[in-house]
């Protein structure tokens, strides 16, 4: 059987190529002797990606890229974790709710991906060009950017990771509310899936649940959980106003990017999609404007 072919064989391949990128990654940053932890962990990451684009190349397949987004982020933090003056305890609630939030993203891709055969129909489109162009799209645009605005929202942690916690009290919450965004994200995929496992719903929209209150409820939790991430810094008491901006940056790219992107091809596959729009929020939860009125 090809390794294409198959499911299970393509996980392992991609599991042994995610082992050789962080290992290789992070043995070549030591080489480098780098002081300041998170300009190591941004070489890490992107030396990273840029073994994960190799195999990706030599497959003709970005998907493989899929799961970096959410497994790159928990060797980042256990990492940190190792340099941080916090107890136990306090990095557990700091750590927990990420790594919930990697399982539920890797295991969704998991769920999905049909193995090297398949590819997102996003990364499809993106290189459907000429060939200078597909390649800037396929490096940038499908591997380096991502990995920035992961690095950028990922950002705030170090403050707390790498420091005392000063406002216990919100770290409680950034720790609740993390996690509660996570559930937000479980909940309305798990909906999702229901919905699709009835043949009957084949070419209808989703408006049930979360559904009728946000057209992208999963989302909005993902959003939620990159402000939690920003909290956990504000509870160190040391982190400046300004890293507000690195969960409003993934805010923005779910806003005018991921969203539409989803919007548009709903749009080509549902015919009910159109009034669905009209009425239903794009990403916040709010009564649909029938009820409205």
């Amino acid at each position: 059987m090809s390794i294409s072919k198959s499911k299970t064989l393509s996980l392992l391949v991609v599991s042994i190529y995610y082992l050789i990128s962080f290992i290789a990654s992070y043995l070549i940053v030591q080489l480098l002797e780098i002081q300041y932890l998170w300009i190591y962990i941004i070489l890490w990451h992107l030396i990273s990606t840029l073994f994960i684009y190799l195999f990706s190349v030599i497959h003709k397949n970005s998907s493989i890229y899929d799961p970096f987004w959410s497994v790159a982020p928990v060797p980042i933090v256990i990492f940190l974790s190792i340099h941080s003056p916090n107890n136990l305890l306090i990095n557990l609630l700091i750590i927990i709710p990420i790594i919930l939030w990697s399982l539920r993203l890797t295991l969704n891709w998991i769920y999905s991906w049909n193995g090297l055969l398949h590819e997102d129909f996003r990364y499809i489109d993106l290189k459907d060009t000429t060939t200078f162009k597909a390649f800037i799209n396929n490096l940038f645009g499908i591997h380096i950017i991502p990995t920035v605005i992961v690095n950028i929202s990922l950002f705030p942690i170090q403050y707390i990771l790498l420091n005392p916690v000063f406002y216990f009290d919100v770290l409680i919450f950034a720790s609740i509310f993390t996690t509660m965004s996570v559930y937000l994200e479980y909940v309305a995929d798990k909906q999702m899936k229901i919905f699709r496992s009835n043949i009957q719903n084949h070419g209808k929209t989703m408006q049930k649940g979360l559904w009728k209150y946000s057209r992208h409820p999963n989302y909005l939790g993902e959003s939620l959980f990159w402000i939690g991430i920003y909290l956990f810094g504000v509870s160190s008491g040391i982190a400046p106003i300004g890293i507000l901006v690195c969960p409003l940056i993934m805010l923005a790219l779910f806003i005018f990017i991921s969203c539409p992107l989803m919007d548009n091809r709903s749009l080509k596959k549902r015919t009910d999609y159109k009034n669905y729009m009209k009425k239903t929020s794009q990403l916040f939860l709010w009564p649909p404007k029938d009820i409205i009125g």
